[in-house]
């Protein structure tokens, strides 16, 4: 009998599962299919475990490039992205992925592992009170204190992340939690008991007044204005965009990040004459995009003193905040598509021949003109143009899918946003709502994990890419589909632009903050792990490693050799068309 006794509490031992397992199981059944992060003590086991369920984790060199990329990905795929950290240091670094997602407002998630609760406040290994740093960020902080309560966490985090207004969560798993044990009967019992209870999050219907008050007037406008941001293309919404703009006639401006919603080159875009459209415009429709900065606040001179905004937001707190002329709490694909029914009812079209249809498209290609006749000199040393209109061009040249364009950088952002064409959504990614340097790796290596039947081409500036250059690694060990193109004009804004009198005092032969090494060989770094490099200096070398990249849809960095003087200091969106 005690054979049979020891036989049983053996078996026993084997069924049972530790922290680690529970978290991975609770990822994998709430819907997780995917992981970034850098592992160590005390989390490895929990990345491994994970895998072995079907996650897939993706293992950068630093933190703070996958909390990029856990944010990017909740965006492209509107399901939180998780980073997994380690603790103390691990967590800091992982801040600027969830501080990311919380200015972006996109769904995430950040998992850090922490000291053994018995230790806190004795001075542990990596020791931090990570729920109170991760604060000001995050809608939800979990710190778990019991294996059983892991189910329950980890639904909470994933749940808030998506519900309402998206953004930042936060898991904290002491050591201990991880490391305590249960059988795997009990594990499954409370998976299914948090499964039972998890809801899905319910948005707000509109009232059918406030659609109505909406319609009536972009129909009683003179000058109306429909401009759409990223908010828009989180919640999917291009379908009705792209009805309410073809049955109303009414002109569109996309923010940077919802540039593809809509493709650039419909006959209603407004993006070339944006100071007319938003200067002049008397009622303007503003879904999912914030009346902030990269709006001009919704204020004058920019915008008219007089103009009347109808604030489509997930958020309510967000529209008591702008204080539109009408604000409507909602979805933005559901608000669309009721708005759709409410002209179809009464439909109204301006028409081609329109007065403000007509202002808008003859200025926007006024500019388009004059912007096509500067892209169109080939000027060696490269300027900002040049090869931006050879990317372009190759760009367009893929077809659809549509590749996903990631750029960051100063003049480089800024050029492309006006010269690259976005013709499909969620196919820009940029420095965003925080005009966020250093995003751009993470943001390649989330696209091409979300989207894998699309190429990714990252355009960026040297300074940019050099916060998360190491990264290439990273795409040579998984090898992804992702083209980085470095503009390289030797440091930021350009190299040495001090004036003479900056250049005085005992350091005055140091390089200036701004410089970089001259003509470095950015190619170099992904050739020593196996992948493609390139340096071009001619339109002719720059269409061939284009192309050759393109077919090949392998690990690439193309370095753009652009003359120091041909940028400018950048800091905000310039918009002078």
């Amino acid at each position: 009998m005690a054979g049979a006794s020891d036989s049983a509490a053996a078996a026993a031992a084997e069924l049972s599962v530790d922290g680690n397992i529970l978290v991975s199981k609770a990822l994998a059944r709430f819907g997780v299919s995917h992981m970034f992060g850098v592992v160590g003590i005390p989390v490895t086991s929990l990345a491994n475990r994970a895998m072995a369920l079907g996650i897939r984790f993706v293992a950068f060199h630093n933190e703070q490039s996958a909390g990029y990329a856990a944010s990017a990905y909740g965006y492209l795929t509107g399901r939180p992205g998780i980073l997994l950290t380690v603790s103390g240091p691990g967590c800091v670094h992982g801040l600027a992925g969830l501080s990311n997602a919380w200015a972006n407002t996109w769904p995430m998630v950040m998992i850090s592992g922490s000291c053994d609760q018995k230790d806190a406040g004795r001075g542990d290994f990596q020791e931090l009170d990570q729920v109170e740093a991760v604060r000001p960020f995050s809608k939800l902080s979990e710190k778990v204190k019991d294996i059983r309560e892991i189910p329950n966490c980890v639904a909470r985090v994933l749940d808030r992340s998506v519900a309402g207004r998206p953004g930042g969560c936060y898991l904290d798993l002491p050591t201990d939690v991880l490391h305590q044990k249960i059988s795997e009967a009990e594990a499954e019992n409370l998976l299914v008991e948090v499964e039972k209870t998890r809801k899905p999050n319910p948005v707000p219907a509109p009232r059918s007044s406030d659609i109505e008050s909406a319609v009536s007037l972009l129909r009683k406008a003179e000058r109306p204005l429909i401009v759409f941001g990223k908010g828009a293309a989180y919640a999917k919404a291009e379908d009705e965009l792209k009805k309410l703009v073809e049955i109303t006639g009414i002109p569109f401006l996309p923010t940077p990040m919802g540039k593809g919603l809509l493709p650039d080159t419909h006959e209603l875009a407004a993006s070339a004459a944006r100071s007319l459209a938003i200067g002049k415009c008397d009622v303007a429709l503003v879904v999912g995009a914030r009346l902030n900065w990269l709006l001009h606040f919704g204020e004058s001179p920019k915008w008219s003193k007089d103009v009347k905004f109808i604030l489509v937001d997930v958020s309510e707190e967000e529209i008591e905040l702008r204080k539109p002329h009408l604000g409507i709490v909602g979805d933005a694909k559901k608000i669309l598509q009721t708005i759709n029914r409410e002209v179809k009812d009464d439909p109204f079209c301006l028409g081609k021949t329109h007065p403000w249809v007509e202002a808008i498209s003859t200025k926007a290609k006024d500019n388009g003109v004059k912007m096509e006749a500067q892209l169109a000199k080939d000027v060696v040393p490269f300027n900002f143009l040049t090869p931006m209109r050879i990317i372009r061009d190759a760009i367009l040249a893929v077809g659809s899918p549509s590749p996903v364009i990631v750029s960051e950088g100063a003049n480089t952002m800024d050029v492309g946003r006006s010269v690259l064409v976005q013709k499909e959504p969620r196919t820009r990614l940029d420095a965003g709502t925080w005009g966020t340097m250093g995003v751009g790796l993470g943001y390649c290596i989330a696209a091409a994990v979300a989207s894998p039947e699309r190429l990714v081409v990252a355009v960026e500036g040297d300074s940019g890419f050099g916060f998360s250059a190491m990264e290439v690694e990273t795409l040579v060990r998984y090898n992804l589909p992702v083209v980085v193109i470095v503009f390289n004009n030797g440091g930021v804004y350009g190299g040495d632009r001090r004036s003479p009198e900056e250049i005085s005092g005992p350091f005055k032969d140091d390089p200036a903050p701004t410089s970089f090494v001259p003509d470095a060989a950015y190619h170099r770094l992904i050739q020593a792990f196996g992948g493609k490099g390139y340096v071009v200096e001619t339109p002719e070398e720059l269409k061939s490693a284009l192309s050759e990249s393109f077919s090949a849809r392998k690990p690439v960095v193309i370095n753009v050799i652009i003359d120091p003087f041909a940028g400018s200091e950048s800091g905000r969106l310039q918009h002078k068309n």
